[in-house]
């Protein structure tokens, strides 16, 4: 039985890969900040039957500032595979805590790698790269060759971490890998990530619950597919014999406006009713235009995306129509101010 260690195992990504590597009959750990609160509704169904899922999968306190933590639960578990999702991953809120974001998103990487080597486990390593790296994009498509030019302090981090990552490839002979992925969504996105705030919206406008949502820029370009798949994409990344880097992308960018006519059109309603500009939300530098060449992971991994971009917010608003269709969900929102 193989094992795997997930950082950020409580997130998007980190949610469906932890369903992914149970269901191929993985050994699961995770890593979880210690808090006043849980925050594990992402993995709480795997412990619906603890006879399929819960005994093969384990959650553990830890932190990426804390170093020697994370030497001692590498030493112990010595995983096959290591997943470093974590991360400060909001691009807008890395302007406002810049040092953070460096700490937790750039050096937290460096922390594992040294842990790696620190304690000589051979595990296959997967740094979660962002197509952010790319910022001020020096040529479209975007593909791995491609020069970077961050636009955030969460860019100029996840850049400073995927050097790190080739780094200790190319100097210590780790199996490291970087898989550079565009903008991936489902249903299980944050609720302040632009398409989920806008699907949320849309289902909550539809049930009468909300009046109004508030949006910066909605000419900005992105390359947008589904997180399931592109999960099943990093799990491919570590199954090859070399580590290598990869972008996983659709190939298509669209604009925020195109995410809003198929989102409020899903439901039947007009979005220039009810979204407005809000200069809150926008970036001091933004990042313009996204879109990736996935032809090498289609060479080398036999990887391509299928959900496309209609499909995609078609399933997003579904879902959360679902959500917003139960009474306490309704219940909770009509309590917020």
């Amino acid at each position: 039985m193989k094992k795997a260690l997930i950082t950020g195992i409580t997130g998007q990504d980190g949610s469906y890969l932890a369903d992914l590597l149970l269901e191929k009959g993985y050994e699961v750990h995770g890593i979880i900040r210690r808090a006043s609160t849980f925050n594990t509704v992402r993995i709480d169904h795997l412990y619906a039957d603890p006879h399929i899922n819960g005994v093969r999968l384990f959650l553990h306190y830890g932190d990426l500032s804390d170093s020697v933590n994370l030497v001692k639960l590498i030493y112990e578990l010595k995983p096959d595979e290591i997943y470093h999702l974590a991360a400060q991953s909001h691009v807008r809120v890395s302007f406002d805590i810049p040092e953070y974001t460096s700490d937790v998103t750039g050096l937290g990487t460096i922390r594992i790698l040294e842990a790696i080597r620190e304690t000589g486990i051979r595990s296959r390593f997967y740094q979660a790269s962002s197509s952010e790296m790319f910022g001020k994009v020096q040529e479209v498509p975007q593909v791995e060759t491609t020069p970077f030019w961050p636009r955030s302090p969460y860019g100029v981090a996840k850049v400073f971490a995927y050097w790190a990552t080739v780094n200790y490839r190319e100097s210590y002979g780790l199996c490291a890998s970087n898989g550079i992925l565009f903008n991936h969504e489902s249903p299980r996105r944050g609720e302040t990530f632009v398409t989920r705030k806008i699907t949320r919206a849309v289902a909550a406008i539809k049930h009468g619950l909300q009046h109004e949502l508030f949006l910066g820029n909605l000419d900005a370009k992105r390359d947008w597919g589904y997180a399931p798949e592109f999960v099943e994409g990093m799990w491919r990344i570590l199954q090859h014999d070399e580590g290598d880097d990869f972008v996983l992308a659709t190939n298509e960018t669209h604009t925020i406006r195109e995410f809003l006519d198929i989102a409020f059109g899903r439901v039947d309603l007009d979005w220039k009713e009810y979204v407005k500009h809000d200069e809150r939300y926008e970036r001091p530098a933004e990042v313009d235009l996204l879109i990736g060449n996935p032809a090498k992971a289609k060479r080398v991994l036999d990887w391509e995306p299928k959900v496309r971009f209609r499909e995609l917010v078609q399933i997003m608003v579904d879902a959360d129509m679902k959500l917003l269709a139960r009474p306490l969900a309704q219940q909770h929102l009509g309590q917020m101010p």
